[in-house]
This record gives structure tokens, C-alpha cells and sequence, in this order.
């Protein structure tokens, strides 16, 4: 059966073109801002909402298992994108894994859980978009959020999402932020409190040691209630508008082609690649490019799909001389650890340390952050890694100067769109991750990791120059799955929502997931679109005069207090 919810045959004959179903919201993608607006929407009973998705349930036993998310990877789950040849990268294509599954990317992410940094939100403001200040979006995380340490001044308890430190971590974990110290960086006991700068442990979206997906927290308490349905296997082909109006939306089942209305809003939550995707083939975009396809212009927005920003990572991989690593994960023994227990190296999210650092004086914020793996980790995971123990860093770019796009081949709905990184367009980049493969160069140094330092893997030995450094990291660079910026939120020629996220020039329609980003935020991004989604709730549920749940008050920056 193609659906999550059975769909009564009545239902398809009522869904054609001479008698379509009314909703009065059409929620297009099942990821994680997908599943916050279900939720969100339904609360109100008289609300009828239909959430639309690609993929398919997530089901998959690689899922639930925390260490087991690159298995995801290349699999039905994945919608398994990669880039043309990349000239700064050798002419290298990159590999571009999105989750194709209900809970999308939370279904198939390392589960970290990471705000960004409070001038990430306040540049946002700064451009014009009023309310995105991080005294603004501060209560929305925390309104989303069930923090098992406890409430604080930036952290709430009676939201629906876990965020928790891992059952269990590595003790080479504890030695890598050790080694921070030794460098004289600062422990951070928290990335999402007070500072963001400094060596600590990532906490991650995980109950009873398995991974908590927006699905798991949003939609799945959301199913029992009536006025939700959600069909999956459904290839969204376009928007219908009429008069600027977006009425309906088109889309693709295995074995037809369906139609269904909406008396109030659709809201895009594909995505930084399919929501561009989805407005230009329903005629909204640059108009030019449009009619080139065969595409009758709607709307002329040059903006969608353009400001493509990512961040990118690279290996620097260990032998270790310690056998406690995630090269047992495998074993019968862990295996029952973490069916009866919900430990064990299973349980790992694979990233359970890292690191937030500047690289050079006068920046805002830090510019290089660190994921640290107790065990081999590089290319995804695809590679087979050699006999023994390792462990892994990667220095990761945070503030890319590099901007690509997203653009259509055809006017073909089920044909992939032209994704274009452009990474190293901007040799600033590259120099920037210089700079952190030095600090990572430093690490390696450190008492703290001696005991565990077995020689080098990847790169096979000590780098003295900047060119052999600049080599490696353009051979082995790899995105680290946060594409956004597609559809961004602003005042200017190239704006595509405004800051209450509605897309310009069309009524009824809204983006409310990591495309509306003006700039990507300073660490992982699967915590800010749990905020967007927050907003978008109630920008949706205040603008049709429905009920809002206020979110917790504000911070201030200075004190930390309660405001």
C-alpha cells in the first residue's frame, strides 16, 4: 500500500477534477518542517490539513539506529542527488544525500542539535526581516524543544522534541575535547546557551538511545487526530494558481496523476533543492529561464533558487591505538546493548564531539567548527575502511563566501533539477579550511591524544605545506547535508518570501523550511528549521485569526535572564 494513511477508493473518485477534496491547508514535504506544521495546524480541530511526500515511511530499521544513518544513504529513503563537476573541486561531483522519507532529514541526519549563533539571527534582522533577531527566534527553539537537563533561560522542557546528551559516549570523545583545551580553547558544557565558542560534546535528538525524528515528536501524535491526512509516494508536479492565487497542487502517485485544493494556504517544506524546484515548474521564478522550458511565467521572481550556500567538511582520519571504537558496532554484543539498554556504540550518532573556534580576529562569530567520530568515517561512509581501530575530525566550513543554485533541466516534474554548489568558487573558502586543518594538525599533537594516535590514514602523513593541505581538502572535501538559501527571506530584487515567509506576488502560498535562510547559520541546521516551522505556525494560524500557543519570553542578550 502506497499510503501511510489507507485512502478509501471514494476518495480518489471525490478527487477528480469535477469534484476535487477542499482542504484548507496543503503541507507539501513530510520532513522535519513538515511535521511541525501538521502538528501545529491540527491542534485546532476545525483545521482539515493534508500533508503531501515523496518518500515513504520510515520504517527502515537504519533509521531508528543512530551509528546505522549513512546506511540510509543511496536507499530508497534518499533522494540521491549530486552536483555536475565542480571546477574548484578538481571537477569533482559531490554526493548530496536529502532524506526522501516521512521526517525527510531528521530520518537520515547524525541527530545533532545546534541553534547557530545568536549574530546569525540578528544579520538576519539586520537586512530587513523584522522578528528574526535572536530575541525573537530564542522562544520558538526553546517553544519546540523538551530538554532533558532541565529549563533554563535558553532552554524549555514542555515542547514535543527530545534534545538529550548520548546514553553513552566514547572515552576518545572525551580525549579530543581534552586536546581543545590543551590548545587553550574553553569547554562549552552548551553550543545552544550562553556562548557558542569552544570545545564540548554535541547534544542530539535520541530517546531511550534511538533516534527522535520529527516524526517521531511532531506528526506521529498528530496522526490520531481526524483532521490530518497525509499521503506518501506523491511527487508533487506543481502549485495550481489562479488570479495569483495558489489554489491547489498537482501531483504524481504510481499510478496517476492527482488534484487537490486548498481554501487557505500551501506551504512549500521541501526543502533548499525541491521547494525551487517545485515554484519553477509552477511558473515561478526567473521568467526567462522559464519560457526557455516551455514554462508559462506566473510570477517573475529571479531569486528562486539562487543563494545556494552549504557547508562543507573534510576527513582527517587516525589509526587508533585503542580498540574501544565504533569498529564494534557490529557485534552480537552491541547489538543487544542497544536493543535492551539503548547503548553501546549503536547509539551513537556517530559525531559525538566538536568544536566551535575563529580562525582569525574580527569575526562575529566562530568561522571553522569540528565533528569528532570514534571510529573511520570519510566519503559518507561509502568507503570500506581499512583492518583496525580509527578516529576521525573533520574542520568544517561555517560562513561560505561560495554561492551556487538550483535550476530545472526540464519542464519534466520527475526529472532532477540542475543543483550547482559552486563550491571553492571563492578561494576564501579554501583558505578558511586551511586555516582549520592547521588547528586539526594541532590537536594531533596534544598529551591528550597521544595515547590513542596510531599514525596517519587520510591524509597518509603529516602535511608540512599550504598546497599539499590546499590538495587535500579539494580532493576529499564532501558537504555536510546543510543546502539552504533558495528561496530567501527578504527585502531586495533577489528576495523570494517576505519576513513572514510568503512568497511574493502569490497569495495563499508560503516556505517555511531551510530555503527562506537569507545566509546559513553557524552550525547544523535541522534545529533552525524547527524554528522556522515554529514561526510559520503561527504567522499561518494568526493570520486566520485561529488560536496561537505563545512561546516561552524572551532572553536578553546581556544578562541571560528572563525578560
Amino acid at each position: 500500500m502506497h499510503n501511510l494513511f489507507r485512502v478509501k477508493f471514494s476518495d480518489y473518485i471525490r478527487n477528480s477534477p469535477k469534484g476535487l477534496l477542499m482542504y484548507d491547508y496543503i503541507i507539501v514535504g513530510g520532513g522535519t518542517a513538515g511535521c511541525v506544521l501538521a502538528y501545529r495546524l491540527t491542534e485546532d480541530p476545525s483545521v482539515k490539513v493534508l500533508m503531501i511526500e515523496a518518500g515513504g515511511k520510515d520504517k527502515s530499521r537504519a533509521i531508528k539506529i543512530p551509528a546505522a544513518f549513512s546506511r540510509t544513504f543511496r536507499t530508497e529513503n534518499d533522494w540521491n542527488y549530486s552536483t555536475p563537476p565542480q571546477p574548484g573541486s578538481a571537477n569533482r561531483s559531490y554526493y548530496l544525500p536529502r532524506g526522501k522519507v516521512i521526517g525527510g532529514c531528521s530520518s537520515v541526519n547524525a541527530m545533532i542539535y545546534i541553534r547557530g549563533n545568536k549574530h546569525d539571527y540578528d544579520s538576519w534582522e539586520k537586512e530587513g526581516n523584522r522578528g528574526w533577531g535572536f530575541a525573537d527566534v530564542l522562544p520558538y527553539f526553546k517553544k519546540s524543544e523538551h530538554q532533558t537537563r532541565g529549563e533554563n533561560a535558553f532552554h524549555g522542557v514542555n515542547g514535543p522534541f527530545r534534545v538529550t546528551d548520548l546514553n553513552e559516549r566514547f572515552p576518545i570523545s572525551y580525549a579530543f575535547v581534552e586536546a581543545g583545551k590543551e590548545l587553550g580553547y574553553a569547554f562549552n558544557p552548551d553550543f545552544n546557551g550562553e556562548q557558542q565558542e569552544g570545545f564540548g560534546h554535541y547534544q542530539v535528538n535520541q530517546k531511550d538511545g534511538k533516534r527522535f525524528s520529527a516524526a517521531d515528536a511532531f506528526l506521529r501524535p498528530a496522526l490520531s487526530r481526524p483532521n490530518l491526512k497525509v499521503i506518501t509516494h506523491a511527487t508533487v508536479r506543481k502549485i495550481i494558481i489562479e488570479n495569483n492565487r495558489a489554489v491547489g497542487v498537482e501531483y504524481q502517485l504510481p499510478t496517476h496523476i492527482q488534484q487537490v485544493k486548498a481554501s487557505k494556504e500551501i506551504i512549500l517544506t521541501a526543502g533548499a533543492y525541491n521547494t525551487p524546484q517545485i515554484l519553477m515548474l509552477s511558473g515561478i521564478g526567473e521568467a526567462d529561464a522559464l519560457r526557455r522550458l516551455g514554462i508559462r511565467p506566473v510570477t517573475n521572481l529571479p531569486g528562486v533558487g539562487k543563494n545556494l550556500q552549504d557547508h562543507l567538511i573534510f576527513p582527517m582520519v587516525f589509526h587508533n591505538k585503542d580498540r574501544h571504537t565504533l569498529e564494534n558496532a557490529e557485534s552480537l554484543t552491541s547489538l543487544l546493548n542497544f536493543l535492551i539498554w539503548g547503548e553501546g556504540p549503536l547509539s551513537s550518532n556517530v559525531a559525538e564531539s566538536g568544536a566551535f573556534i575563529h580562525t582569525r580576529s574580527g569575526l562575529a562569530g566562530p568561522d571553522i567548527q569540528f565533528h569528532f567520530a570514534p571510529g573511520f568515517f570519510m566519503n559518507h561512509g561509502f568507503d570500506t575502511p581499512p583492518k583496525g581501530h580509527g578516529f576521525s575530525y573533520g574542520p568544517t566550513l561555517l560562513q561560505p563566501e561560495s554561492v551556487g543554485e538550483v535550476s530545472l533541466i526540464s519542464a519534466n516534474p520527475l526529472e532532477a533539477p540542475l543543483i550547482d554548489h559552486k563550491y571553492f568558487s571563492d578561494t576564501a573558502d579554501l583558505d578558511t579550511l586551511v586555516a582549520g586543518f592547521e588547528v586539526g594538525s594541532a590537536l594531533i599533537q596534544t598529551a591528550a591524544l597521544r595515547p590513542y594516535f596510531d599514525g596517519y590514514f587520510l591524509p597518509g602523513r603529516a602535511l608540512r605545506t599550504k598546497e599539499e593541505i590546499r590538495t587535500h581538502i579539494i580532493r576529499n572535501a564532501q558537504t555536510l547535508y546543510h543546502p539552504v538559501g533558495t528561496c530567501k527571506m527578504g527585502r531586495d530584487d533577489m528576495a523570494v518570501v517576505d519576513d513572514n515567509l510568503r512568497v511574493i506576488g502569490i497569495d495563499g502560498l508560503r516556505v517555511a523550511d531551510a530555503s527562506v535562510m537569507p545566509k546559513v547559520v553557524r552550525g547544523n541546521t535541522h534545529a533552525p528549521v524547527l524554528m522556522i516551522a515554529e514561526k510559520a505556525a503561527d504567522f499561518i494560524l494568526s493570520e486566520a485569526g485561529l488560536s496561537v500557543s505563545a512561546p516561552e519570553a524572551n532572553v536578553s542578550e546581556k544578562s541571560g535572564a528572563v525578560a
